[in-house]
């Protein structure tokens, strides 16, 4: 059965297509109450309101602090109608029935982004919106609650299409939405005080949520949660699929790792092409020379520029997603021959902070992994000193085999992997696998350099490298038999350079 809304209160911050509900508020013959801003713009339009003040018989003080504050609004809002008690200490108390809360938050999450002082981010906490938002939630069965300027839309036409009257599957899903408005607010107020003290509490919110076609199976329900389009522009092709989301933010964060001309080749998260060159057509070249098989249906990353010439020549490649900073028109007009291939611009960097894993019963939380060892935290562990050439291979290598799945091992050589191995049980088994894939693939690993995301427990690795060609190892140490390794390496001629960090990656 149908309600009829008698009475609002109407008290908000952004005032956007307001005009609409007010009108058609007073249409309906709806009585309004509002305060402060929205009273003179609700005036404005030409439209009878009665003040909250008039209600209350009490001015709004301490600077606009509190204004609704009241139980003459509170007691409106909460006042069961069908409770005989309720009815009666309202009449007593001369306090109207309010039916429609139209209220939103001052924009403390944005205050926030904005970098203001703490002044005025507190100033931003909302007191009697958030109130005014649990109160008429609660009290679904006879109020209907609109939180955000987002359900304006979702409440006019409620009001035009049933005349001014709800039943209560409209009013509780409006209070199902302001519990979610009102949630993620004090999460994000309680994340920004925690960041001076780190409780260990697991409280996260994302309001973007997008269901994909379907998880990571098609048997799996998948929605992502978040703004990509804070990060991207869709050029051309499909939508992400679950799985293409997971290699696009693996790409992503290993693509980050490079200055020079570099492009990633990524398959189910782990790098299959990885190149720097002095131009993105080179370095695609070499980044799909690693592994010419792996690379069919893969991510393809860059960060520089697409022009023709490197969309000519990736053209001839099926491959799932393009991500780049930029792309040349004529180079777009190329790739984008095939509709279903999926082209991303990528506007903004991706600030990971920390990264979560569910498991068991609960969330593992750690900081993310944003160190990459280089020439001035190598230190030399052997007779030999690596060369000017073997450093900077080493250190492009400790970036790919940082983004490999453990134990992962990656061989360079001359700003190229030509082998990888990752994902295995034994570090014995990603060496030769890497080793396998090298030679498949027709490198020369004589004189490629080696790196482990973990200590060696034995020298073996030091002895299998030596035998295929490796003349220079990276390796965090920190065995308590890492001078069996060191020694191996000496007896064989090889250098070795300890890094002092272990990346592990599950």
């Amino acid at each position: 059965m149908g309600k009829k809304i008698q009475s609002a209160l109407i008290s908000v911050y952004y005032k956007d297509k307001l005009d609409l509900i007010v009108k058609e508020l007073d249409k309906l013959g709806i009585k309004i109450y509002s305060t402060g801003g929205t009273q003179s713009f609700i005036e404005g339009l030409g439209v009878k309101v009665t003040a909250v003040e008039e209600l209350t018989s009490y001015p709004s003080i301490l600077g606009g602090r509190v204004k609704t504050l009241h139980p003459k609004v509170f007691g409106g809002i909460l006042g069961r109608r069908d409770n005989e008690s309720d009815q009666k200490e309202m009449k007593q108390y001369g306090i109207p029935e309010i039916d429609l809360v139209i209220v939103d938050l001052y924009p403390f999450e944005e205050t926030v982004a904005a970098g203001k002082s703490e002044e005025e981010v507190i100033e931003k906490i909302d007191i009697g919106g958030i109130s005014l938002i649990r109160a008429a939630a609660k009290n679904f069965k006879d109020t209907i609650i609109v939180s955000s300027k987002d359900d304006y839309q979702a409440l006019l036409d409620l009001l035009q299409s049933k005349s001014g009257t709800s039943d209560i599957e409209d009013r509780k899903r409006f209070a199902a939405r302001a519990f979610m408005t009102s949630s993620h607010y004090d999460t994000r107020i309680f994340e920004y005080f925690n960041g001076s003290y780190n409780f260990e509490v697991f409280k996260k919110s994302e309001l973007n949520g997008k269901v994909l076609r379907y998880g990571e199976n098609p048997h799996q329900r998948g929605v992502f949660y978040g703004d990509l389009n804070a990060l991207f522009d869709i050029l051309n092709g499909k939508e992400l699929s679950y799985n293409n989301l997971v290699d696009v933010d693996a790409a992503i964060n290993l693509i980050a790792e490079f200055t020079e001309p570099t492009v990633a080749i990524i398959k189910h998260t782990n790098s299959c092409g990885l190149a720097s060159r002095s131009n993105i057509l080179d370095a695609y070249k070499a980044a799909f020379a690693c592994d010419t098989v792996s690379a069919f249906g893969g991510i393809i990353a860059a960060n520089r520029t697409i022009d023709a010439a490197a969309a000519t020549e990736m053209n001839s490649l099926f491959f799932e997603v393009l991500i780049a900073p930029g792309y040349d028109d004529d180079a777009l007009a190329i790739l984008k021959t095939k509709k279903n291939r999926i082209i991303i611009q990528q506007k903004a960097p991706v600030k990971t902070v920390k990264t979560f894993k569910n498991l068991l019963n609960g969330v593992l939380e750690q900081d993310a992994d944003t160190k990459a060892e280089g020439k001035n935290e190598f230190k030399v562990a052997t007779t030999k000193t690596p060369a000017e050439q073997e450093i900077a291979d080493l250190t492009f290598a400790v970036v790919a085999v940082k983004h490999l799945k453990s134990n992962g091992i990656a061989l360079v050589k001359n700003g190229q992997l030509i082998g990888m191995g990752c994902g295995q049980t034994s570090r014995v088994d990603a060496l030769q696998g890497a080793i396998k894939k090298a030679k498949e693939f027709g490198f020369d690993l004589k004189g490629a350099v080696m790196a482990s995301d973990a200590f060696f427990p034995f020298p073996d690795c030091v002895n299998i490298s030596h035998e295929a060609g490796i003349s220079a190892i990276s390796q965090p140490g920190g065995s308590i038999k890492d001078q069996d390794s060191i020694d191996a390496a000496n007896k064989n001629g090889q250098a070795m350079v300890f890094t002092g960090v272990r990346h592990f990656r599950h």
